[in-house]
């Protein structure tokens, strides 16, 4: 009779290995989805923790900049509104440094390439000293320039012109000079040749003024990672 005895102690054995093999499984399943969930869990954590912190600074700059363009605006509207511009001109007046200072800073560093209201200013200034405007030349780059009207970051662009004028006298020539170098809009000389003498002198002027495509202001998104 101890042979059945045997298998019996046996089979008891095997039985409990085998439910020790599965609770050690189980248990050490357990262990992993435990430390692989809670390692999650700290994941997440962390980057709400960081979606907190980038919002908490978004709006703590959203108020800056509410303040700071409250603040712009009213310099804005205290500068713009003195009757006497930043060229001594009226403010409400329409002769050549007359208009507000708004309109007085276009005027010098216009936002777009307009070359034949540049050439509508430079007649006016010939004209207006009595000088015979022989040529006004440039390069009409407008078409080009089309797509350059707004940048985050806007620089001024050159645009150079040239301009012959004959009929003209050393005294003449020396005014032009002088109200070119005091413009309202910037124009910088590269080169000028002078023919002639007396009262029929020619004078060839090679120039450039500018112009300063308008400042963008985007919104812009950041993914927190």
């Amino acid at each position: 009779m101890p042979g059945p005895q045997i298998s019996t102690k046996r089979l008891a054995i095997s039985k409990a290995n085998a439910q020790m093999v599965a609770v050690v499984g189980i248990a050490a399943f357990v262990s992993i989805f435990t430390l692989v969930a809670s390692q999650a869990v700290w994941s997440n954590f962390l980057y709400q923790g960081r979606v907190t912190k980038a919002k908490t600074t978004a709006k703590t700059q959203l108020k800056n900049n509410i303040k700071a363009y409250d603040e712009l605006a009213s310099s804005y509207e205290l500068f713009n509104s003195n009757p006497t511009n930043a060229i001594g001109g009226s403010s409400t007046g329409d002769s050549d440094k007359d208009g507000t200072n708004a309109k007085i800073i276009l005027d010098a560093l216009p936002n777009s390439y307009d070359f034949p209201a540049l050439t509508s200013s430079l007649e006016k200034i010939l004209a207006d000293r009595n000088l015979t405007v022989s040529s006004i030349t440039g390069t009409d780059d407008q078409l080009a320039q089309q797509s350059n009207i707004i940048s985050p970051n806007p620089q001024p662009v050159p645009m150079p012109f040239s301009f012959t004028v004959t009929g003209a006298n050393y005294d003449s020539i020396q005014k032009l000079m002088n109200t070119l170098q005091v413009s309202i809009r910037p124009i910088q000389v590269d080169t000028m040749t002078v023919s002639g003498g007396g009262d029929n002198m020619k004078l060839t002027v090679n120039a450039h003024t500018y112009f300063q495509p308008g400042k963008s202001l985007t919104i812009t998104k950041t993914e927190i990672k």
